[in-house]
């Protein structure tokens, strides 16, 4: 069938007089979106796997007895997320809002109808994607970013939420409020007509993620034990490999997160934001083990990890905009404010089990202010950037907030005391993470 098009705009052009040149510009026209697509599926499977990277960093960050209980959710939350996306949250999410719309609210209804009923009408993307590739592609990239940004929660409230709670919260928040405050930007809305620069999601997903795992661990309270008279009782993970493979996998995965964002097979742009957020996350790792160094007096790796995708998420914003020196900057600054973030969490007694909130919120924020200093385009201005992360902040937490909260009062969303002190996983699934025992 494809073939079929391709030939018919071939003999289109012959037709209408444009003779070899038509034909050999059908023919680079139809090359390059082939080769644009192919990218953005593999950036769209790069960023897949990053589920996998995220689901061995918070169960090799947790405790082994609740090991299954941790992957579960990992394993529910694309699933889960993908289809509130197919549901609403894409169309919400690109509606193109009209000339002269304040740019705050829109849905799609003829996209949604389109998607659902009319598939043959959704054939290669619409003008917010430069139409670089399918509409198919379009929608399972974008809704890989939208199921990341309710996994970022996942990792901060383990251990003591309620499975039934953290799943009807990712649905809403996936569905509902990570695409619309998306729009705002991304779908050409309110924030886009201020001049916010947002490359591929420090502010948009990982800002708005943690803000999600902030509200959460604030309602959820902390893990029993973890203070005891002012003092921050550690819990060891069960297994510290399992992290470190998960933080390789984020970071192969960020490949497609950023690279992508370019949202075309561009050589130059994509290798260059590809060599940006690699030295971002270097030098966040080397910022991350200084830090923590001079803090605990030991070679914490946890911190290093954590360092790691601290310079990731820092970079996110300004990938394509900020230099490969000044991104070791932005990266090196991403190390060291992740760990101050986390003890600075600790001494108001919010217990994020993998540190979410510092790596996600805190250098989210970090990020997407630093293109307003080291952004090689005038056009970015650090003012619009500040007030940007401050209305995302302002709707996005009290958001996610109200729904923690109303669960709570309803639902219920702690576990029970002693469900938490004998593990969620011997409670609620009835196997444990780790059966290899030695006699």
């Amino acid at each position: 069938m494809k073939d079929d098009l391709i030939l018919m705009s071939f003999f289109d052009a012959l037709q209408d007089g444009g003779g070899a040149d038509a034909l050999t510009a059908t023919a680079i026209e139809t090359n390059l979106l082939t080769a644009n697509n192919i990218w953005m599926m593999l950036a769209t499977a790069l960023v897949f796997i990053m589920h996998l990277g995220f689901a061995g960093v918070e169960a090799g960050f947790g405790q082994a007895k609740n090991t299954v209980n941790i992957l579960f959710k990992n394993t529910l939350t694309p699933l889960i997320g993908l289809l509130s996306y197919a549901g609403v949250g894409f169309f919400l999410m690109y509606p193109g809002f009209a000339e002269g719309s304040t740019g705050w609210f829109a849905f799609d209804s003829a996209g949604w109808s389109m998607f659902w009923f009319s598939p043959e009408d959704a054939d290669v993307s619409a003008g917010y994607a430069d139409a670089g590739y399918t509409y198919w592609t379009d929608f399972l990239f974008q809704g890989m970013f939208a199921a990341t940004a309710a996994t970022i929660v996942s990792g901060a409230v383990a251990e003591r939420i309620k499975l039934s709670a953290y799943l009807i919260f990712t649905v809403i928040f996936v569905g509902l409020v990570y695409p619309l405050i998306g729009s705002w930007k991304w779908g050409g809305g309110a924030l886009d007509m201020m001049g916010f620069y947002d490359f591929a999601g420090s502010t948009l997903v990982h800002s708005v993620g943690g803000w999600g795992a902030l509200a959460g661990i604030i309602v959820l309270g902390p893990r029993l034990g973890k203070y005891v008279d002012g003092k921050v009782i550690d819990k060891p993970g069960s297994s510290v490999p399992l992290a470190v493979i998960g933080v390789f996998l984020l970071w192969l995965g960020w490949f497609g997160f950023n690279g992508g964002s370019v949202l075309s097979a561009d050589p130059g742009l994509t290798s260059f934001v590809l060599v940006t957020t690699c030295l971002a996350a270097c030098a966040g790792g080397i910022g991350g083990f200084v830090t923590s160094y001079f803090m605990f007096k030991r070679m914490d790796l946890g911190m290093v990890l954590n360092g790691i995708l601290a310079g990731l998420v820092g970079i996110t914003a300004g990938a394509d905009s900020i230099a490969p020196g000044a991104a070791i900057i932005v990266g090196l600054i991403a190390g060291i404010i992740v760990v101050l973030s986390a003890v600075g969490l600790d001494k108001l007694l919010l217990d994020d089990v993998v540190g979410a909130v510092s790596v996600h919120l805190t250098c989210g924020i970090w990020g997407t202010l630093a293109v307003g200093i080291f952004s090689t385009n005038p056009e970015h201005m650090f003012m619009t950037q500040l007030v940007s992360v401050g209305i995302v902040g302002v709707v996005t937490f009290p958001a996610a907030f109200l729904i923690f909260t109303i669960l709570k009062h309803t639902i219920g969303i702690r576990v029970s005391q002693q469900h938490e002190e004998e593990g969620l996983d011997s409670h609620e699934h009835g196997i444990r993470g780790y059966t290899i025992t030695v006699e």
